[in-house]
């Protein structure tokens, strides 16, 4: 039924979740797109489970609406929704007599008035992806039509480009995630804590492997960061792992950094430092809100981690971050980057200018 259902779409979609982040999945995934050319949008959990530099990416649904990777999904007339994970924030919203979905997953839909899929695949979600790749026809075969999908994804590219050359000091949340990117591996793992930076890197980070992109999307406990850099390192020795925190989440468990010095792990924290619990001002901002105990100081975090007998290191400068990088990721030990941030154009993700890209979208 699943496969007679995507014969007869015009332009299916496929959105994959926390459920398709597996080995075998990911490569039963890889070959399913490359052999019907359907074009893919990730969670933040799915986040590299097929090598987002692949062409038919669209996106990370790092947002729930009204961001590029939406009009990609507006444009289907059938989501495949892969692995999909009520814990996540929801990458579209259903509507009576609006797009049908097949759910292809371990466990059964949990059913919502936004959620309510019309034929379910229940199972390892990789071998029903096999199964479904040796019975699915090409895009030629299928006459299925992109066009507008692929469009959407030329103005979603150059959105994710703007802001990304931008060396201001304090650093511009784009270019640090870029920065970021050139510094790390394709094997490379960033663990986010919970901030607004959370949200930059979802949209802007491209992820070239599975479970490289470790974050808390669930709860979204803030201090997620740094231990989850410990895990991942305990876990790959040999990888780079940076966790990249705000310095609200950051002092939540900063204490561990004795635990990662005394262990001899080869670890990197970036601090965002923007002396206030950023994303909380930043939504209290859009609700109305007067801005009123939410800034602070911070302690010195270089002589901090110094104190546990780590490296510390000082961002005086944009240019100054990727040789800062390097040599955090590459010399042995727990090392800390202390850097400022410009987080002045944060109502971009909010307030995404689509128009400003193309009408016809």
């Amino acid at each position: 039924m699943a496969l007679e259902k995507m014969h007869d779409a015009k332009s299916p979609i496929l959105i994959i979740g926390a459920g398709g982040n597996r080995k075998m999945t990911s490569k039963m995934l890889t070959e399913f797109i490359d052999k019907t050319g359907i074009p893919f949008v990730t969670t933040q959990l799915g986040k590299g489970v097929v090598d987002e530099r692949h062409p038919l990416f669209m996106g990370c649904a790092a947002l729930s609406a009204g961001d590029y990777v939406h009009r990609a999904i507006e444009a289907a007339d059938l989501i495949l929704n892969i692995g999909h994970d009520v814990i996540e924030k929801p990458p579209f919203f259903m509507k009576r007599g609006g797009t049908e979905v097949i759910h292809i997953s371990y466990n059964t839909a949990e059913v919502d008035p936004v959620y309510f899929p019309q034929i379910e695949v229940i199972g390892d979600v990789g071998n029903a992806i096999w199964e479904l790749k040796n019975g699915v026809k090409t895009s030629a075969e299928a006459g299925w039509d992109f066009t507008r999908m692929m469009a959407v994804r030329e103005h979603h590219d150059a959105n994710i480009l703007e802001g990304s050359d931008d060396a201001r000091f304090p650093c511009y949340p784009q270019h640090v995630v870029k920065l970021v990117r050139d510094a790390l591996p394709d094997d490379g793992m960033i663990c986010l804590d919970n901030g607004v930076y959370k949200i930059w890197f979802a949209r802007n980070y491209r992820a070239h492997q599975p479970n490289t992109v470790l974050l808390d999307n669930a709860l979204a406990t803030m201090g997620a960061g740094l231990p989850s850099a410990m895990a991942a390192h305990m876990v790959y020795p040999d990888r780079k792992v940076l966790a990249i925190c705000g310095d609200g989440g950051f002092m939540m468990n900063s204490q561990e950094l004795e635990t990662a010095v005394r262990e001899k792990m080869n670890i990197a924290v970036l601090i965002l430092n923007d002396n206030s619990f950023g994303m909380i001002r930043w939504k209290q901002a859009n609700m109305g809100f007067d801005d009123w105990g939410l800034q602070y100081g911070n302690p010195d975090f270089v002589k901090y981690v110094e104190a546990y007998g780590g490296i510390g290191h000082r961002v005086e400068s944009a240019e100054a971050l990727p040789g800062i990088l390097n040599t955090a990721l590459s010399t042995p030990g727990v090392h800390l980057i202390d850097c400022p941030v410009d987080y002045v154009d944060n109502d971009q993700i909010l307030n995404i200018d689509i128009k400003k890209h193309s009408a016809s979208i």
